[in-house]
């Protein structure tokens, strides 16, 4: 039986921190679900509370994980298992899903999807940001300024206009850099692992490197926007940071494990790299003592995407994978692919 033909609502669980809730498109899902929020602040609670809710009103069918999950991760077996066997897709507000035990999903046969564009705009403004506030010298400026000590010890800053802005990853985010970089007449060279088409190149004014290490040796500024995958844990280590520029710039609001922290600590003590602009780190909230003293450092608290709008396109993209699922059985944005459900394995007679 496919979910268009289950007669009843099917049951929404939503997860996430209160904080970052956004009620835009509580009457929407209400529409198509019956919608619960679970009472969870943190993965303890949600723990003992998830199997509670489970017990006491019975399976879902599906749920969300709101914008803001560091409170609960990892969304693993141990904290999704109560959903099991009822939950047919789980969908997150977020772009990343490292945190994600995806592989767990697709054998339980629930689809994953992700939001590919809710949160593009904000977190390529938070990249933009950082550009300017590493390239300008922002940190220190201000802390003379609210010191008293005003421009003492400060020197010219450097000019955006005419740098080299390189692009790891060229997916919504990194698309979005570029076109908000030209407006700062920055040049723009990416490295993706799949080149885009010329006209794509033409609109975003952007010139495509072979390798990493060719991308790195002509950029003035390195802008992270690749996801972590295994393949991808500790791009930029020493050898990387040796091939960029003297004096280069670095910013990530991807994720903090695409980088050897250590090694970039080394590259901003030797100055090889000049300054970093971070809003993502390794050991989110616990990060390097380094990182929240150093004056070459300018940090965010993984807050690119944190603006209103950035929240009510992500529960948006929520709404709709959920509504592609249960017209046709296939979500919108799925990160994995779910052959044949269980409902359909059970009526075939099919068990593993």
């Amino acid at each position: 039986m496919s979910p268009s033909q289950v007669l009843k609502k099917p049951r929404l669980v939503v997860m996430g921190s209160r904080e970052y809730a956004v009620d835009d498109y509580v009457a929407d899902f209400e529409k198509d679900f019956e919608f619960t929020v679970l009472d969870a602040q943190n993965r303890q609670e949600a723990l003992v509370k998830l199997p509670e809710l489970v017990k006491k009103t019975g399976p879902f069918d599906a749920l969300i994980i709101r914008v803001g999950t560091a409170e609960f991760e990892p969304f693993d077996e141990a904290l999704l298992g109560p959903l099991v066997p009822g939950c047919r897709i789980i969908a997150s507000a977020s772009a990343g899903y490292n945190e994600f035990d995806v592989e767990w999903m697709t054998r339980q046969g629930i689809w994953f999807t992700n939001t590919r564009s809710a949160v593009a705009e904000a977190t390529a403004d938070m990249a933009v940001l950082l550009t300017l506030a590493v390239v300008r010298d922002a940190f220190r400026a201000e802390r003379g300024a609210r010191s008293g000590t005003w421009k003492a010890g400060i020197v010219p800053s450097r000019d955006p206009s005419g740098m080299t802005l390189g692009i790891v990853g060229m997916g919504s985010i990194g698309k979005l850099v570029a076109k908000k970089a030209a407006a700062f007449n920055m040049r723009v060279r990416y490295w993706n692992r799949t080149r885009l088409g010329i006209d794509d190149e033409a609109e975003y004014n952007a010139r495509h490197c072979a390798t990493l290490h060719e991308l790195l040796a002509h950029s003035d500024v390195v802008s992270l926007h690749c996801p972590l995958t295994p393949k991808t844990e500790g791009l930029l280590s020493r050898a990387e940071f040796a091939a960029m520029k003297d004096g280069a710039f670095l910013v990530n609001t991807a994720r903090g494990a695409l980088v050897d922290e250590d090694a970039l600590i080394e590259a901003l003590e030797s100055g090889k790299i000049a300054r970093a602009g971070l809003d993502v780190f390794c050991d989110e909230p616990d990060i390097k003592e380094y990182f929240r003293t150093s004056d070459r450092v300018v940090c965010m608290p993984h807050a690119g995407a944190m603006t209103d709008e950035a929240f009510r396109r992500a529960e948006r993209e929520c709404l709709e994978n959920l509504r592609a699922w249960l017209q046709t059985g296939t979500p919108v944005t799925p990160v994995n692919h779910v052959v044949v459900d269980r409902a359909e394995k059970s009526e075939d007679g099919d068990t593993e």
